[in-house]
């Protein structure tokens, strides 16, 4: 239940698909903030208005997005580019292990494991292909992708060094991470 006084229906839109950062349901979207359709449509048309310079509405009859705008795709291409050209890091490595052993995974195991956001990391590992995002908005899950594995020279994740014993592991990590919630 969202109770903002003093943030308008179009704010709070815009604060949730920019957290998402992915298309969301109209009626998700009324749901979440207990709304009617036609109020949520309404919002979402006085947002698209507002908004100016480097963000972008887009909206279907049954989903919404915030982007960026399209005059700044040359940008964004450089800026990707550069991403794309960095080593992905420790962080990286680190999200990229989680979902290499325990994929497909919901980026909030994700985020329970790390202990942390993961979001622009599974961002930057789903742009280099490494990674991919699916399902629906409520369940998305992140899986490896087949360019990961030849990269790797495997066929199957089962054929990674260690798999059985950094399972095991894994399992009893998450029991003991269960436990100490429950207590």
């Amino acid at each position: 239940m969202l109770h903002y006084t003093h943030m308008s229906l179009d704010a709070i839109l815009e604060g949730v698909l920019f957290y998402k950062a992915a298309p969301m349901k109209i009626k998700e979207l009324a749901a979440l903030t207990e709304s009617s359709e036609e109020a949520v449509h309404a919002a979402l048309t006085t947002l698209s208005e507002r908004l100016s310079g480097g963000m972008c509405l887009i909206v279907t009859e049954s989903e919404a997005l915030l982007t960026t705008a399209p005059e700044l795709t040359g940008t964004i291409a450089q800026l990707r580019k550069a991403e794309l050209s960095r080593d992905i890091g420790k962080a990286g490595a680190e999200t990229l292990a989680i979902v290499l052993y325990r994929g497909p995974i919901a980026r909030s195991e994700i985020d329970r494991i790390r202990g942390v956001n993961s979001s622009y990391i599974l961002r930057n590992l789903a742009i280099r292909g490494l990674i991919e995002r699916s399902g629906e908005s409520k369940r998305v899950t992140y899986s490896i992708t087949p360019q990961l594995l030849q990269h790797l020279g495997i066929s199957n994740k089962q054929s990674l060094p260690g798999f059985t014993d950094i399972m095991a592991a894994l399992t009893a990590y998450e029991a003991a991470q269960d436990a100490a919630e429950d207590a």
